[in-house]
């Protein structure tokens, strides 16, 4: 179960930091430019300098969606395995019959996804029933215009992703459910965790963003559980300097474990 090996890894290195892993092409050093895949080339070295304080990686499959980018991102699925350390895809799938059956398919290769509930509980099954794979629901995101349909009021004074957030706690018959609930909405996720006070969460938004990184610990974990991710502000971090990038994003990952297990 997914949830089970995460919490494994987390006791292990002592860290809920989640790496997202998004390789943005017009900002790769030129190190791993002349690669043959310097998306992967950039990848393994990240892995290489972070891996001790990930307790997971969190590639966003919008990096990835071209023929080079699936065979980088597989390499990198393997690479991270092979350090120990469990892969959450970011890809907000969700459709419907033989379609969301396919984007289930994913799941072959990482240990978690990103899904999106708007098609409702059928449009999820085929991820749910991966029982021993994670499937993390988007209830509040992180983004400016989240509020745009995720604060509508939906009857009785409730907000759309608190519906949804009770919804996904009641299709979570097989223990293997999360919610995304973003950093830079604070009073949102003590919010969800009131209502849903099981169900680990994906805490996106405290790197570049700015989100709240006290109530992403405090209200992002369920008994222990639960992943805080950075992506810019980790694989980022060396920006512009050429052969230490690698060990800026170590440090930066560093940092933010023990700024996180301030608050545990």
């Amino acid at each position: 179960m997914f949830f089970e090996d995460l919490r494994a890894r987390i006791e292990a290195v002592d860290s809920v930091v989640s790496v997202g892993l998004d390789p943005d092409p017009a900002r790769l050093p030129d190190a791993v430019a002349g690669h043959d895949l310097p998306r992967w080339a950039f990848n393994r070295r990240i892995i290489d300098a972070t891996h001790e304080h990930a307790a997971c990686y969190k590639p966003n499959a919008a990096f990835y969606e071209d023929s080079e980018g699936w065979r980088a991102l597989r390499e990198t699925i393997a690479y991270a395995h092979g350090k120990g350390v469990p892969v959450l895809l970011d890809a907000k799938r969700g459709d419907i019959g033989n379609t969301a059956r396919q984007y289930a398919g994913l799941l072959d290769d990482a240990d978690a996804i990103t899904v999106s509930p708007y098609l409702g509980r059928d449009s999820l099954e085929p991820f749910l029933a991966r029982e021993e794979k994670g499937v993390f629901v988007l209830a509040r995101t992180s983004n400016p215009g989240a509020s745009d349909f995720q604060n509508l009021e939906v009857g009785n004074g409730k907000r759309l992703y608190e519906y949804v957030a009770q919804r996904a706690a009641e299709w979570n018959e097989r223990g293997n459910v999360g919610l995304v609930v973003g950093a830079t909405a604070p009073g949102e996720l003590e919010t969800l965790r009131e209502l849903v006070p099981d169900l680990p969460f994906l805490v996106p938004g405290v790197g570049a963003q700015g989100g709240d990184v006290e109530a992403a610990v405090e209200f992002g974990l369920a008994d222990g559980v639960g992943l805080v991710n950075s992506s810019r502000g980790i694989i980022f971090a060396g920006e512009g300097s050429e052969q230490e990038f690698a060990k800026a994003a170590g440090e930066a990952a560093k940092r933010l474990k023990r700024r996180l297990n301030g608050y545990r």
